[in-house]
């Protein structure tokens, strides 16, 4: 989708539809508004005095007046004025967006919403109706070539400011939330894929690809060779069942001037996850091609830092790619791996495989003395159970990094809820041969995870993201189209930029 941001009156602007937002209890067209309905006839006045659309969140009616330049105008609810925020702005975006798609429309028009009455900066509006109608337009359509109807997108969204003291600040935002939103796109394409299109290998070729977009990436890749020259034996142990070699993939985005922090980002990037020899049951598990999308998170977020260029800190994505199958060579239950920190770990299910390879990667984080780690991974089904799929999980071993990561998901509407982290939990993980299993079994199954992590994070301030409840839309959301999510990218990206604009 092609942005372009235009000074003007939006009603003057030529294209198939115009997006207007109206706030609940809304009774008559005011400012903008106003303007739009007299052009359009007087036809937004006379659906508000129907009663028929009152302004509510999710609410969406096309008009076709009869008169005036105006072809279609898409009304959608911005809910109660008072509170507006980005996530609503987003939402009600991607549902005009997605309206627009269904239609057929090629250009559309929109205000930035909110920042008239709604009170929110002009930048924030903007970059959140980009944010929405990039993502609400998406349609993965790589494999599509019967029904054209499934891959139709608007091309291009024309941004309208009538204010010209708000116009650089519209811009502003509308390029990055493009920036941010394709980068989302980058995510979702990697997790859409299916297992035999996204290798371990073709993950890391994705990873180089995203390195070449900006002087100020780099990426290097590890393969099985490299790998037992740094002991990573958990990785290597899922990875050994699978004609498909496993890799360590790491991309490094590097500031310009001085370095005063390193944040290390980690993804599981199980790229498809059989369960290995603790098969998983046939239902639902084509899936299991998105059992990667923690690593095709950290993956986006550096394509996003390569192109917002944050200063001051330094940002390492650490992605431990691998396949998980059955085989001659798989990982048995009962076998005993030892890890890259020398940990020796009981392998009482294969099924949970995605804390394995997450264990070579935070050992493999100590080198960089990070202030903070951050890693992402669809961990259990247990945080499913618990939390549905309205937030991720987050737990770790350092509360002020917890909450800064909290607040970074509620700014950007990728919302997490705190676990507990008791040192009873790991009681959990007891082994009678090893240093620890890596599954604790149905009790409190998110927990055990996070706990397995943790022993493997010692010495950094670390938080884990289980975002298996998140990963993966089952039916379409405002912005947010059945299937992979991208979750993460916006919240990494806006942690880091927090952290660089602290003193």
């Amino acid at each position: 989708m092609q942005i372009v941001v235009r000074g003007g009156a939006a009603e003057r602007v030529a294209a198939d539809a115009l997006v207007l937002g109206i706030f609940e209890g809304t009774s008559r067209p005011s400012g903008a508004a106003q303007a739009v309905d007299k052009a359009a006839g007087g036809a937004l006045r006379e659906l508000l005095k129907s009663g028929d659309f009152t302004g509510k969140v999710g609410q969406c009616v096309v008009l076709y007046p009869t008169s005036g330049r105006i072809a279609r105008l898409i009304v959608v609810g911005l809910g109660a004025e008072k509170g507006v925020d980005m996530e609503r702005v987003r939402q009600a975006a991607g549902t005009a967006v997605t309206r627009a798609r269904q239609l057929g429309v090629k250009t559309l028009a929109t205000v930035a919403h909110g920042a008239g009455k709604g009170a929110l900066d002009a930048d924030l509006a903007a970059q959140a109706v980009v944010e929405g109608s990039v993502l609400g337009n998406y349609v993965f359509g790589t494999y599509l070539t019967q029904d054209k109807e499934r891959k139709r997108q608007v091309k291009s969204l024309v941004v309208v400011e009538a204010d010209r003291a708000k116009l650089s600040a519209v811009t502003r935002g509308a390029k990055k939330g493009e920036t941010l939103a394709a980068s989302v796109v980058v995510t979702r394409d990697l997790a859409s894929h299916p297992g035999q299109d996204m290798t371990p290998a073709d993950m890391a070729a994705a990873a180089r690809t995203v390195a070449g977009t900006s002087a100020q990436l780099k990426a290097t890749i590890y393969g099985p060779d490299e790998m037992k020259r740094l002991k990573m034996g958990a990785i290597l142990g899922v990875g050994r069942g699978s004609a498909q070699p496993p890799r360590f993939i790491v991309m490094e985005y590097k500031p310009r001037g001085r370095v005063k922090k390193t944040i290390c980002i980690v993804g599981k990037g199980i790229t498809f996850d059989t369960g290995g020899i603790s098969l998983k049951p046939a239902e639902a598990m084509e899936k299991m091609k998105y059992d990667m999308s923690g690593g095709a998170a950290v993956i986006g977020a550096m394509h996003a830092f390569g192109k917002l260029r944050p200063s001051g800190v330094r940002v390492i994505g650490l992605v431990a790619a691998a396949e998980n199958m059955p085989g001659g060579k798989a990982l048995k239950p009962g076998d005993v791996l030892r890890a890259m920190n020398g940990m020796t770990i009981e392998v009482n299910n294969t099924d949970a495989e995605g804390r394995l390879v997450l264990a070579d990667a935070l050992a493999y984080a100590h080198r960089y003395k990070p202030d903070a780690v951050i890693d992402l991974a669809t961990l259990t089904g247990a945080v499913v159970i618990a939390l549905g799929s309205q937030c991720a999980g987050i737990m770790g071993n350092d509360q002020d990094l917890v909450d800064a990561v909290v607040d970074s998901g509620k700014r950007t509407g990728e919302r997490l809820w705190q676990l507990p982290t008791w040192p009873e939990y790991n009681e959990l993980l007891r082994s009678d041969i090893a240093d620890m299993k890596n599954s604790a079994g149905r009790e409190g199954g998110t927990i055990a995870g996070a706990m397995f992590l943790a022993q493997f994070a010692q010495g950094y301030p670390w938080v884990h993201l289980d975002i298996a409840g998140v990963a993966w839309n089952d039916r379409d959301k405002p912005y947010g189209p059945k299937g992979a999510v991208g979750f993460g990218v916006r919240l990494l990206v806006d942690y880091v930029e927090r952290a660089a604009a602290a003193k």
